[in-house]
């Protein structure tokens, strides 16, 4: 796991509905500065994973084992001082709140419209989430005031990246070791 050892360690967390581009737009900045990549669907419950295939929104109550296994690896990745991006949905400022262990915690919010969310779920394949749960997300979505960078995600990834690490790089985040270009829960 990337180490490091002259600057600040972070945690990114970049968050949205389904469809924003949070896996995209993470794993490419993870790979900018070659620091961990994880995925918050992957540590879903089958229970979860079963609910949102069959379009089923998940409550609280379904998020909070979740939302745990999520914030024990920030503080893992804080403790090990190892910085590392987490795609999550994080829709709500409750989910946030459990997540922000620290100042060192940074949420980062991919702002798309209803529209542009609906295309790309049209297109996507081998996805678990149901399409229909797409209103469901905008209901339950909480807007961040000013606890978050917010990006517009219907610009090129390429320039949504490039602004992302510039940002946190100016907020004193550091790269991590050059011989690690990228790494991820498998």
């Amino acid at each position: 796991m990337p180490h490091c050892a002259n600057g600040r360690t972070c945690v990114v967390v970049v968050f949205g509905v389904t469809g924003s581009g949070k896996t995209r737009i993470g794993a490419a900045l993870a790979r900018s500065l070659r620091w961990t990549f994880y995925d918050a669907d992957d540590f879903h419950g089958q229970k979860n994973l079963a609910k949102l295939q069959r379009g089923i929104p998940l409550t609280d109550r379904d998020r909070g084992p979740w939302l745990n296994r999520l914030r024990w690896i920030i503080k893992r990745c804080l403790a090990e001082r190892h910085s590392m991006i987490l795609a999550c949905s994080a829709l709500k400022r409750m989910y946030r709140q459990h997540l922000r262990i620290s100042d060192r915690v940074i949420f980062v919010y991919l702002k798309v419209t209803p529209t542009v969310v609906e295309r790309r779920l049209r297109q996507r394949k081998g996805h678990f989430m149901n399409a229909d749960l797409l209103e469901s997300q905008f209901a339950t979505l909480e807007e961040p005031t000013d606890d978050a960078i917010v990006a517009n995600a219907t610009q090129k990834p390429r320039g949504i990246v490039n602004g992302l690490r510039k940002r946190l790089l100016a907020q004193g985040c550091c790269p991590g070791p050059k011989h690690l270009s990228y790494a991820s829960w498998s």
